[in-house]
């Protein structure tokens, strides 16, 4: 057998996945928190990135194009007025104690540093330590039960463990326990919800036999078993229902009416509104767009300074490379942002017009077919994204539901609409015509929605629904 070498010349093409492709793919399922870190983090980095101020320009002499650009959605509103210029001056005493002179001229203070601030519970529990009649050691025992207060309300810390700490005796912790228990709100320093009840109820005078017997057996209040509470409290049905009905006049998280922390608000990537001449109009929210500049001056003045030194020439050129790579990513993840909601929108329009009973099945292989996308960036785009509809706010992805067949030989229906149903024919239930989940299915049937009986169970069981003994016997107990 011979063997030979030769020389063979072939063509192949393939897919090279470079660090700036990953970057660029990685950017379009940031959300805009997320992205305005990162715009930051770039900033740092490359000096000869730059954002825009609110006006539109940049600190300095800067030539480049604004990311949020008309072209690709944002848009920007702007109101124009009288400026009055005859106010009179304000007295001494009722001017802000700010410094006006780092007030630039044209700007007002946000009207949030003028709202009060709302007392957190740890506060309201310290002004009532500094207000009882506690011995120094008692006080100190006080302050470190309070370090372990939860939000809600709740101590979560071992007795024991905490007097070793304090080197003291546990009987010392539970008496101030005790005294703390007393303190505002109601149910405050509980170490189970049981317990919660029972200060609660005991601040009232309704601690009795019974209802000691009715917060020792909350897991039977719990599955609902109505028959073995009334054995285990010794009392008969209308009792009970008066014992029930107390026990839910009760806050089982007492500490949850002190705010926390500040609200969190969604802020939307889209916006939708009715357009005047019919359909919609789909807009990119400017908020969430980083207005991300490149400073060319500065480029070649630096440029110029630098023309002798090839490693510091070559590191400019890098840095401007990358700047005007980020300005394309963000300008693509926009554009791209745009097509799949625009898509979203011509999808679900029946929605928006009437509801979430008239929510279509979609996929992600729909949407990305339509704009000529593969499914992954598709669904990077869609996820941590917020679209603001007449209807509401709803995450990207809440448009995207599995088809349920129609026994009709319609139209599917989407899976978030079959739910609404369910949903909305349990609620219109009375005691004398609970729907099983057979008797669900069959309703079902006739509005055209062809669902087996363990799809029922497993919807009804996500919506959080018990089961039609379960409501049958609540609604006897007017607790459903």
């Amino acid at each position: 057998m011979k063997s030979f070498t030769s020389l063979l010349q072939r063509q192949q093409q393939s897919l090279v996945i470079t660090p700036q492709l990953i970057e660029s793919i990685r950017l379009l399922q940031l959300a805009h928190t997320e992205l305005h870190q990162f715009v930051e983090q770039e900033i740092e980095k490359n000096p000869f990135l730059d954002l825009a101020s609110n006006d539109g320009g940049a600190s300095g002499d800067v030539s480049s194009t604004v990311v949020d650009d008309p072209n690709i959605g944002a848009r920007e509103n702007h109101v124009d007025g009288p400026t009055r210029t005859d106010m009179p001056e304000l007295p001494s005493q009722w001017k802000s104690i700010r410094d006006t002179a780092n007030i630039r001229a044209g700007e007002r203070p946000a009207l949030d540093e003028f709202v009060a601030s709302t007392e957190t519970l740890h506060d309201h529990v310290a002004r009532q330590i500094a207000l009882t009649a506690f011995t120094p050691r008692e006080r100190l025992i006080a302050g470190a039960l309070a370090d372990h207060l939860e939000d809600t309300g709740y101590l979560q810390v071992n007795l024991l463990e905490l007097a070793g700490r304090l080197n003291i005796r546990e009987a010392d912790v539970e008496r101030v326990l005790g005294a703390l228990q007393l303190f505002d709100p109601p149910g405050i320093f509980a170490r189970t919800l049981s317990e919660c009840l029972e200060i609660q109820l005991r601040q009232l005078d309704r601690f009795d036999p019974a209802m000691a017997a009715l917060v020792a057996n909350l897991e039977l209040l719990a599955r609902r078993d109505f028959r073995a509470l009334k054995r285990h409290c010794g009392v008969d049905e209308d009792d009970l229902l008066d014992m029930l009905h107390e026990i839910r006049t009760l806050d089982p998280k007492p500490g949850n009416r002190f705010q926390s922390g500040g609200p969190e608000s969604i802020i939307p990537d889209v916006s939708v509104l009715p357009s005047p001449g019919g359909g919609w109009q789909i807009e990119l929210n400017p908020d969430t767009l980083p207005k991300v500049l490149i400073n060319q001056t500065y480029f070649a003045e630096v440029s110029r300074l630098t023309a002798q030194s090839s490693k510091d020439q070559s590191f400019l050129n890098e840095c401007f490379q990358n700047a005007s790579w980020l300005i394309r990513s963000l300008d693509q993840r926009a554009t791209t942002i745009l097509k799949v909601a625009t898509e979203i929108v011509r999808h679900q329009d029946v929605f928006l017009e009437d509801g979430i009973a008239h929510l279509r099945p979609l996929n992600l292989k729909t949407i990305a077919d339509a704009i000529d996308m593969h499914e992954s960036t598709v669904s990077r785009v869609t996820s941590n994204k917020y679209m603001l509809t007449p209807r509401g706010v709803f995450e990207l992805k809440y448009f995207f539901t599995v088809a349920i067949p129609s026994s009709q030989g319609g139209d599917a229906h989407s899976a978030e609409a079959v739910r609404h149903h369910i949903k909305a024919m349990i609620a219109a239930e009375t005691l004398d015509d609970v729907h099983s989940d057979e008797a669900i299915v069959a309703r079902l049937k006739e509005t055209g929605i062809d669902i087996a009986r363990r799809t029922v169970a497993k919807y009804r069981e996500a919506m959080n629904i018990p089961s039609s003994m379960r409501r049958r016997r609540e609604k006897r107990a007017g607790l459903y």
